[in-house]
């Protein structure tokens, strides 16, 4: 038989002693290091380390950046992380022109400003000078020009803000190469239909339509054009059906019942 080694309790002893040691040391070390851990976040927290030095602001082409930030109440002594973002988000969407408004933080101390403004769907002329109509159908009296560019066409005698807001609406959903060519846009309510509408087209043409669904009755407008002998001077009705009319020349049948569809489409 093989013989057990005996191991005396005397010769443990000091192994247990340094295994006990060595644990507690690690543990000590673990505590310590969550301990200080602790302590170098309070003392970033409440040192400027933790302050936003950074603010950019983008999507913004009407207000200066500065004039934003000062209404989003951000500052470069706030500290990053008791930033509020639903309060910053509602004090900017507040401001007539912007539609959406994202906050992000980038650590160590930006903040990010993510704007969308609303689309500029017209302008309306008041005195001399031309103010944008959003697609909200707001007025947006914060800005004007001396001079229209094109960016958007005239919006006249729309007199009833119920109207506005509908062909504001109605422009925004336009395919942006049919909106790009309306140059004016008239509002010409008659006692049977008050949706009436005549647009004056860049490409020469004159439209005449209604402000219900106009959007989705324009689509037509490229292949009806397209197919105009360009002698002929007259005017596009799109309504319930879609047909041209030269100026001076009478109606044929087919064509006054088109058009008596059209004057009652709207008729509420």
């Amino acid at each position: 038989m093989t013989k057990e080694k005996i191991v005396s309790i005397e010769d443990r002893i000091p192994k247990l002693k340094q295994a006990r040691k060595k644990k507690a040391n690690r543990r000590l070390i673990f505590y310590l290091s969550i301990f200080f851990f602790l302590i170098s976040i309070i003392v970033y927290l409440q040192s400027p380390l933790s302050h936003v030095k950074s603010i950019i602001v983008n999507g913004n082409s009407f207000y200066e950046d500065e004039e934003l930030i000062n209404r989003s109440g951000l500052h470069q002594n706030t500290n990053i992380w008791t930033i509020k973002k639903e309060e910053i988000v509602q004090a900017l969407e507040e401001v007539p022109i912007i539609d959406t408004v994202e906050i992000e933080t980038k650590l160590p101390s930006t903040v990010a400003i993510h704007i969308t403004e609303h689309k500029r769907i017209g302008y309306i002329k008041k005195g001399q000078a031309y103010y944008p109509i959003l697609a909200n159908g707001s007025l947006f009296t914060e800005s004007s020009k001396e001079y229209l560019d094109g960016d958007a066409p005239l919006l006249v005698n729309f007199t009833d803000e119920e109207k506005l807001i509908e062909i504001s609406k109605e422009l925004s959903k336009l395919p942006k190469g049919i909106f790009n060519i309306i140059s004016e846009l008239h509002w010409n309510p008659t006692e049977k239909n008050q949706n009436t509408i005549t647009l004056y087209m860049s490409d020469g043409n004159m439209v005449e339509s209604s402000i219900r669904d106009f959007s989705e009755k324009m689509t037509v407008y490229p292949s009806i054009a397209a197919q105009l002998d360009p002698s002929k001077e007259g005017i596009i009705h799109i309504g319930i059906g879609a047909y041209f009319k030269p100026f001076n020349e009478e109606m044929t049948e087919e064509e006054l019942e088109a058009s008596y569809n059209q004057e009652n489409e709207d008729i509420e």
